[in-house]
């Protein structure tokens, strides 16, 4: 291959809808912090290995994000690109790179390119090595919304480009534990396209562990370079679209299978529930102890559903940026573009856009179930509470009439004790005065109960 590039492009998270203005994610300046890793180990540039000091978010070394506040060009550098120099290799050529870093909405993008020098240079399996394309992989970026890598050189009309594509591919992640297979096969300015997913066999939905792969050769001496330049600005933003969508279904398998979690306990507190006001007596307690526990389960429940429907308007709204853009390519390409692209957007996208919608309506009814859970609790632990309270309030009314009562009667008799003409009481005044006593306390006990039941369950009036 002649005219050889290699480009990674990779999108990073910098913030959320959770930060306030000015605030980033925990790990904003990852993937700046890796490219400079890469560029002190084993791609050696010296302006990779200075990049802190090219960028505007960085300031003495320290990562600076409130420096691009109010900046309204999309690059993080005063230039167009950067010229990170250029690294020797043992046959005599050299590999130019130059990097552009971008600031698209709320995510940190990077073009990172490859040359050969001179360009006419051939470039096959053994001579990518020196490229060193494994230093490019997920493992090293570690963008948290994915990356692509592709792969530009043109070749003699008689080359079998199907064989070299699958050459190429198998060769950038040698080494690894990524798996590519081909998922398209189709034309990008005149030339052939190759498109490959590499996943990782461990966390095969994890679209930072993904490597995007794109295979451009062209053999028909197409102007592919000239038409690649002026739709650049278009293919970055199209990219990162890309990204996003696979980046935010993936979000929200995941807080759909978070909010199906919460909900199967919820139906376990409902059966606890039953259970409780089956028994002869209601267990208050146990009341209690649920009523202090569904709020927060509610709360994460609405949480998680909340998160879908912010996840449903952002892939909405990257399937639109994602159309404009491939629109835009489609107009520089004479009308054409990969088949591919257009089933991801017609096709897949849609239904991706069409399952979170249905998660959302799945799940919103057992938002009502936990307020309804939760509101025919407090109802019955209220009720149980205020009739718990009423018969302690009876009790202690009917014992203190009756000891009350008691008291009084019993002071009385015993002060004109002396007077009873009784050979027993005479013979036994304690006894006696005691055994009164209890026999007027049961009396006003009795008495307190009659009025406590009129009190509270007075005759219906006819």
């Amino acid at each position: 291959m002649k005219n050889f590039s290699l480009s990674l492009y990779a999108f990073h998270l910098r913030h959320t809808l959770t930060e306030l203005p000015g605030e980033v994610v925990t790990d904003a300046n990852l993937l700046w912090e890796n490219l400079v890793k890469v560029g002190e180990s084993s791609l050696t540039f010296v302006g990779l290995k200075d990049l802190r000091s090219k960028l505007i978010c960085y300031q003495n070394g320290e990562y600076e994000p409130k420096r691009e506040i109010g900046r309204i060009p999309e690059r993080l550098i005063d230039a167009q690109d950067l010229n990170l120099g250029s690294l020797p290799t043992p046959e005599g050529f050299k590999i130019n790179a130059n990097l552009q870093p971008f600031l698209l909405n709320d995510t940190y993008a990077v073009d990172l390119t490859l040359v050969s020098e001179p360009s006419d240079t051939p470039i096959d399996i053994p001579q990518l090595q020196h490229f060193k394309p494994s230093s490019l992989l997920p493992s090293h970026i570690q963008a948290s919304l994915g990356q692509t890598l592709s792969i530009y050189g043109e070749v003699d009309p008689t080359e079998d480009c199907d064989t070299l594509a699958e050459k190429l591919t198998i060769a950038l992640v040698a080494g690894t534990n990524l798996n590519p297979v081909r998922t398209q096969q189709g034309e990008l300015f005149g030339s052939l396209l190759f498109e490959y997913q590499a996943l990782d066999p461990d966390e095969p939905n994890n679209p930072a562990k993904q490597c995007h792969i794109l295979i451009v050769i062209n053999k028909s001496q197409a102007a592919t370079a000239i038409l690649a330049t002026e739709a650049y600005n278009w293919f970055i933003n199209f990219l990162c679209s890309y990204h996003k969508i696979l980046f935010i279904y993936q979000l929200a398998r995941q807080r759909y299978r978070d909010a199906r979690i919460i909900y199967s306990d919820l139906e376990n507190k409902i059966q606890k529930f039953n259970s409780l006001i089956s028994e002869n007596k209601t267990q208050l307690s146990g009341l209690k102890s649920l009523m202090r526990e569904i709020p927060q389960k509610n709360f994460d429940y609405t949480r998680c559903l909340q998160d879908l429907q912010t996840h449903h308007t952002a892939i909405t709204t990257n399937i639109t940026n994602y159309k404009i853009c491939l629109d835009k390519i489609q107009t520089i390409d004479s009308g054409n573009s990969p088949q591919s692209w257009q089933d991801f957007i017609n096709k897949d996208s849609k239904k991706w856009q069409e399952q979170i919608q249905t998660d959302i309506n799945y799940l919103t009814p057992g938002q009502e179930l936990f307020g309804q859970l939760v509101d025919t609790i407090r109802g019955i632990v209220e009720t149980e509470q205020t009739e718990r309270d009423r018969s302690l309030e009876n009790t202690i009314q009917v014992l203190g009439i009756g000891f009350g009562g008691g008291a009084i009667a019993s002071g009385v008799f015993t002060t004109h004790i002396d007077k009873i003409n009784l050979p027993i009481v005479q013979k036994h005044p304690l006894y006696a005065s005691l055994l009164l006593s209890v026999l007027f306390t049961f009396f006003f006990i009795g008495i307190g109960w009659l009025i406590t039941q009129r009190q509270y369950h007075p005759r219906d009036k006819k």
